[in-house]
This record gives C-alpha cells, sequence and structure tokens, in this order.
C-alpha cells in the first residue's frame, strides 16, 4: 500500500554521516528547495490565500477571496509578543505586485500597497456584538475592583435587553427544526399545484382542438366570465 512504501534514498559512496549529517548538507540544499531561496534576507516563499475580495490598483481586476498566490513572508514588527507579517505576491492578471500584513489588534489583515480592499465590513457594535476588550480594560479588570463590578452590571443590562431578541431567534430556529415535515409539504403543495396546471393545459388543448384555434389561451379569470355574461344583454362598453 502507499502509505507503507519505503522512501529509497540514494547515497553517494563519499557520503559520511558523521561528515555530512544529512543529505541535503551534502548537497549544500536547503529541505524547503526553492521556497528557502530568500531565507538569508528573512524571506520565506509560502503558499498564501487572499483573505477577502480587492481590486488590484494595476489592472483594476477584482481579486476573490480565496485566490492563492506564492508569496514572500517576512516578519516586519511584534504586536506586544505577537509577531506582524507581511506578505508580497504578484497579481496572476498583471505585472503590479500586492503587499498585505496581519493586523493582531484587530484580528485581521491590512493591505500595505498594490490593492484596494473591497469594503464588506460593518461595525459590530451597530448589531450588538460582543466587542473584544482592549489591553487597557483588561488590565483595569484585573487591578480596580469598582471598574470590575461595573462593568459586570454594564454587562447584566446588555444581556437583559438582547434577551427577548434571543427568545424570538430561539423560537423561530425551532419553527423551522423539523426540515422533513417543511420538505414533505412543500413537495405536496407543488405536486398538487402540477396536477392543477397539467388539468388546465389539457382542458385548453381540447378547446383549440374543438375551435381549430392555434393559438394559446390564456387562464380564465373572474372578470372574464362577468364580461362574458354581460355580453348576452348588452355591448361590453
Amino acid at each position: 500500500q502507499g502509505e507503507r512504501k519505503g522512501t529509497n534514498k540514494y547515497y553517494p559512496p563519499d557520503f559520511d554521516p558523521a561528515k555530512h549529517g544529512s543529505l541535503n548538507k551534502y548537497h549544500h540544499s536547503h529541505p524547503l528547495r526553492e521556497r528557502a531561496r530568500k531565507l538569508s534576507q528573512g524571506i520565506l516563499v509560502i503558499r498564501f490565500e487572499m483573505p477577502f475580495n480587492i481590486w488590484c490598483d494595476g489592472c483594476q481586476n477584482h481579486i476573490g477571496m480565496g485566490v492563492r498566490y506564492n508569496a514572500e513572508k517576512k516578519k516586519v514588527g511584534t504586536y506586544y509578543t505577537t509577531p506582524v507579517y507581511r506578505f508580497r505576491m504578484k497579481c496572476h492578471l498583471c505585472v503590479n505586485y500586492i503587499e498585505l500584513q496581519t493586523d493582531p489588534a484587530s484580528c485581521d489583515y491590512v493591505i500595505v500597497s498594490g490593492a484596494r480592499r473591497k469594503e464588506e465590513r460593518w461595525d459590530p457594535g451597530d448589531n450588538a456584538q460582543v466587542l473584544p476588550s482592549t489591553p487597557e480594560e483588561r488590565e483595569r479588570l484585573a487591578v480596580d475592583p469598582m471598574f470590575r463590578l461595573e462593568h459586570g452590571v454594564t454587562d447584566r443590562e446588555v444581556l437583559e435587553r438582547a434577551t427577548p431578541t434571543l427568545t424570538r431567534l430561539q423560537e423561530a430556529q425551532d419553527a423551522w427544526k423539523d426540515d422533513f415535515g417543511l420538505n414533505s409539504r412543500l413537495r405536496r403543495r407543488f405536486r398538487e399545484e402540477k396536477k392543477t396546471l397539467r388539468e388546465e393545459e389539457e382542458e385548453a388543448a381540447a378547446l383549440r382542438a374543438r375551435a381549430g384555434l392555434s393559438i394559446p389561451l390564456l387562464r380564465e379569470e373572474e372578470e372574464d366570465r362577468r364580461l362574458a355574461a354581460l355580453l348576452t344583454l348588452r355591448a361590453p362598453d
């Protein structure tokens, strides 16, 4: 089986394990091969996936989220103890280079140059999302008892205001929980409508055959019946 096959490697006659240690050192090559060609500059070539939709500044084309590139990864700084990495890649549609870097403070990526972000973000506070606390707030929560008490009171008030909304959402979710029953009722309704349409088409075909008509007939409406009854007595106008 494939997973049990051994990987055979060729060891030259002058290979000395004590001297060379590994075949990579013997061949003076890096285990990552071409990915490590700029490792002396602190750059590693990785497979990078576009984290959001952007517009390329070079060709003005749209690049969708999830498109993958061979990007040069380099450490450019730190945020507290978290490293900040920058990624440089070439657009697959033109010669323009795009640079992005991580933003640990907001758990996101930011565009440094070469592109514009397609704005699809919103303010988390507007839709009542729980916002991450800042380092200053966490420090005050740890050392200030009064601030911790006020913070807890505020959180309870937010929970009380959000409880009715959460209850309605839960009830709506429970109403759609029986998806099999809903699907069965929907299919039954479609079958009945399909049967009715088939019967109407058969009646219209029979009427066209009796009258020798080649034009399609529209569905009969209540207004048509009323006008037909009036035609026996007076003019339509």
